[in-house]
């Protein structure tokens, strides 16, 4: 079954109309990392701690659509990794992301959710439950006291706990196929093989913690969001929301422009950096 589930969502990827920028040829994403994390693998209920109590575990979440009795046995991710040509725009720019970015992070996004409805579908079609946790009705955003901006559901750490990465300096999740990318997940009642967690640190992937090298996304960031202390989330949204979409929104026609300035030109922007710098001539070819 994992095999078919991994299928599905490839197909999905490959197949679909809503990847695909304006043209109808050039796609959003290449092909997803797919990953299964087992609903009662005790991380979920660690995140309470470390993202904020109000963090939803699987079984919160599938409850909350279909009732206490239901049993959360599967949380599946997906990484969406984003196209080359994407990548190569957005390392050219300095102040705002590439239109080809913020086309990606606005339509593209309107295709990893219909990914999440085709997931769920697909299982109830089988006679399974699921949810995707951002599509259901008590997914929200907020800002804890004490934890600072966060979500009820964080989908890089669900992939995190399926296996499908390790985070870094600037927060995100750097993948066998990089870091820049768009995440999603959907929880079932479906018992599945977890896929083995990486072992080590969750911030090995990340050459400033693994050794104390690089660190180019603190320069990437044009208003100084990430520092060798970490990620100022609020200095971040307030300029992806903000002053991003105010600037470049109607001259590229989205909603959501993002960013990603600290995606790309950098080591992980690809892959996972094996070495001090050698990684940025592989990520640019």
């Amino acid at each position: 079954m994992e095999d078919a589930i991994r299928g599905m969502i490839e197909a999905f990827v490959a197949a679909s109309p809503a990847n695909r920028f304006p043209d109808g040829e050039t796609p959003f994403f290449a092909a997803p990392l797919v990953g299964f994390a087992a609903a009662s693998d005790p991380l979920f209920r660690s995140y309470k701690a470390i993202i904020g109590e109000f963090h939803q575990t699987p079984e919160e979440v599938l409850a909350g659509t279909y009732g206490a009795e239901t049993q959360a046995s599967t949380v599946i991710c997906w990484v969406l990794p984003i196209s080359r040509t994407t990548r190569e725009s957005n390392r050219q720019e300095k102040r705002f992301p590439s239109r080809e970015w913020a086309v990606t992070r606005d339509r593209g996004e309107v295709c990893n959710t219909a990914l999440r409805r085709h997931v769920v579908e697909w299982l109830l079609a089988r006679g399974h439950r699921a949810v995707a946790p951002q599509l259901a009705a008590g997914w929200q955003q907020l800002v804890d006291p004490e934890k600072g901006i966060a979500s009820n559901w964080s989908e890089r750490h669900a992939a995190y706990a399926a296996g499908l990465g390790t985070f870094s300096l600037n927060d995100g999740l750097i993948t066998e196929r990089g870091i820049a990318h768009r995440i999603g997940s959907v929880i079932t009642d479906l018992p599945l093989i977890p896929t083995p967690r990486l072992p080590g640190d969750h911030r090995q992937h990340c050459l400033w913690y693994r050794e104390r090298t690089c660190g180019l996304c603190v320069g990437r960031c044009p208003v100084g969001a990430i520092t060798f202390d970490g990620h100022d989330k609020e200095k971040c949204r307030d300029y992806v929301y903000g002053a991003v979409p105010e600037a470049v929104g109607g001259l590229y026609g989205v909603a959501q422009a993002g960013c990603g300035l600290c995606q790309t030109r950098v080591p992980c922007e690809a892959m996972v950096p094996p070495r001090k710098n050698g990684p940025l001539r592989e990520a640019e070819r």
